[in-house]
């Protein structure tokens, strides 16, 4: 019997791929969003979007899971990225990973995650080794 439907947020980095095969080993139900949260890269041929999105889709491959990919964007930019730069601009420098987890990770992948039947969450980041109850948080 399987257990509950997770999305897991995949970046292809080792966190994300890690936690989407131990929850796969554990049984439960597990596909894979790819969170574009940037336009532009720079050219690099390193963390570059298309190099991320490459290695987060090996992993499926690997593992067996479905991987989709959801553009966020414009949430990053609107409710993370200009917040950071209107804290610059005053000489503070704001940490934007802390609102990518609260606005994207936990706000914007989250609710997509609920409106598309999933049980849980995962990172690969805040790693929990039980569930909180009343939590859709693994």
């Amino acid at each position: 019997m399987s257990k509950a439907k997770v999305l897991i947020g995949l970046s292809g980095g080792v966190d994300s791929s890690v936690a989407a095969l131990i929850l796969k080993r554990d049984g439960y139900d597990v596909d894979a969003l790819f969170m574009r949260n940037w336009e532009d890269d720079d050219g690099s041929p390193y963390c570059s979007v298309k190099e991320d999105f490459l290695d987060a889709t090996f992993v499926a491959n690997q593992i067996k899971i479905n991987l989709d990919e959801i553009n966020f964007s414009k949430e990053y930019k609107d409710k993370v990225f200009n917040f950071f730069l209107e804290g610059l601009k005053v000489g503070k420098t704001p940490n934007p990973d802390v609102l990518c987890n609260k606005e994207i990770k936990f706000d914007s992948f989250y609710n997509h995650a609920m409106k598309n039947g999933y049980d849980f969450i995962s990172t690969g980041h805040y790693v929990r080794n039980k569930t909180s109850k009343g939590s859709n948080f693994l």
